[in-house]
């Protein structure tokens, strides 16, 4: 299990080895952005990694292509699409 922490609240939670941010932010019972139903293609999830970057999975070229297409800042990684292999704090500007 890798813990995933959300700032600023602090909510932090366990989930297992390849899970996404997404799902740990509703572990969580935090409000991720998102219309496209977490298919990866409409790019609101984006989350800014404050620690732990190193330890998701490698952006995709599709990831980038999304975040290229909807003007996303590319230090961000979107909820859906980046795993969790091990511990990471992030935050999202509309929190």
């Amino acid at each position: 299990m890798h813990r995933v922490q959300f700032l600023p609240s602090g909510a932090a939670v366990d989930v297992p080895e390849g899970a996404t941010l997404l799902d740990a932010a509703i572990r969580a019972g935090l409000p991720v952005a998102r219309s496209c139903g977490a298919d990866g293609v409409c790019a609101r999830c984006g989350l800014r990694i404050v620690e732990g970057a190193g330890v998701l999975s490698a952006e995709t070229p599709d990831e980038q292509r999304i975040k290229q297409r909807n003007r996303v800042d590319p230090e961000l990684r979107l909820a859906c699409r980046a795993r969790v292999h091990g511990d990471v704090v992030a935050t999202a500007l509309y929190w």
